[in-house]
């Protein structure tokens, strides 16, 4: 059982965040960064059985920014 995984989390381009779990296949997306969370949390309910499922959720919040010189 792992206990930790982690999400990258952007913002979408089409406005809202989008979660992508790092090793496994679980993606989400929602308007703002609570519902966010709670669809993260939702999803990784749904992938993992109770035993199998890890105790820690990581959000990292990726962010490009373009600066002219």
């Amino acid at each position: 059982m792992a206990k930790e995984i982690i999400f990258l989390v952007e913002e979408a381009p089409e406005g809202g965040y989008q979660a992508q779990a790092l090793g496994q296949a679980i993606f989400t997306e929602a308007d703002t960064f609570e519902e966010l969370r709670e669809m993260v949390q939702d999803a990784v309910r749904c992938h993992f059985d109770e035993p199998n499922r890890p105790s820690l959720i990581r959000l990292h919040f990726v962010k490009d920014e373009v600066l002219a010189v």
